[in-house]
């Protein structure tokens, strides 16, 4: 990928363009992708970053938050995206993946100065220095721990959603993603998992998590929720369970609808 930072000039009008303000994805009706040549007449755009090249390239601008909107555009959230499509969810994060990226990289985190757009890698270079700073990923594992035809869920003490989930945590430095999973149940639950295995990952733009999911077998203790971070949690039978993450947009959903359906079928 060369010259990923485009110039409102250079956006042609084939090009598949992502368009936010702020948090916010701005959608026509159903519609979150623009078409490039929709550049010249939304005010706001001076330029774009490329995040996908090709023959329709895909591009994403952050319009500045006192732009006026045209008639009929919606702003949407990251998260109103979850209920609208997957495709969606994953273009239109990992474009504002990008622009999380730009924002939190402002300045130079070795010296403070300013940092300036490489002109031939997706880069932001300090001027002073001459640091490189990339767009970066953090890596997460979640976890389902399975005892038999019961699964353990919880509801996250941060949200009110009502939603009983996996249990998930950021990697920490010189931890493997295995001993993360170990880490985190017994931090969250207080329980001792074994025999992990793993399923799948999932990008997450919330804002730029790498998800690794595990499945993890009981071995002992007592559930003690971490009232910080879990406000219930508990084992729930796969044919008795409460509200959870849908399936095609989650990997939290994927994770309990597939041992549900291997549990079924007698292969747990």
């Amino acid at each position: 990928m060369t010259a990923p930072f485009l110039d409102k000039e250079e956006i042609r009008p084939s090009d598949r363009l992502v368009l936010m303000q702020g948090e916010q994805v701005l959608m026509s009706g159903e519609d979150y992708l623009w078409k490039g040549s929709d550049a010249a007449t939304v005010p706001g755009i001076e330029g774009a970053i490329l995040v996908e090249d090709g023959d329709e390239r895909l591009l994403v601008t952050d319009l500045p938050e006192q732009a006026s909107l045209p008639a009929g555009i919606e702003p949407v959230s990251m998260r109103g995206l979850l209920f609208r499509s997957e495709q969606a969810l994953l273009t239109a994060g990992k474009a504002n993946q990008y622009l999380h990226w730009i924002r939190s990289h402002r300045h130079c985190g070795y010296c403070g100065i300013q940092t300036i757009a490489s002109d031939n890698e997706l880069a932001l270079i300090c001027r002073q220095c001459g640091h490189h700073f990339f767009p970066r990923i953090n890596p997460c594992v979640i976890m389902l721990v399975v005892r038999g035809r019961e699964i353990l869920l919880a509801r996250n003490a941060r949200t009110r959603s009502g939603f009983y989930s996996c249990l998930a945590g950021f990697i920490e430095a010189g931890e493997s993603a295995e001993q993360a999973v170990q880490r985190e149940v017994r931090e969250e639950c207080s329980l001792e998992v074994a025999n992990l295995r793993y399923f799948k990952s999932q990008s997450w733009p919330f804002p730029s998590q790498l998800m690794l999911g595990f499945y993890a077998d009981y071995v002992g203790g007592e559930i003690i929720p971490e009232e910080a971070e879990i406000e219930e949690a508990g084992w729930f039978d796969v044919d008795d369970l409460p509200q959870v993450p849908s399936a095609k947009i989650s990997i939290a959903g994927e994770l309990i609808e597939h041992y549900a359906e291997q549990v079924r079928n007698g292969r747990f």
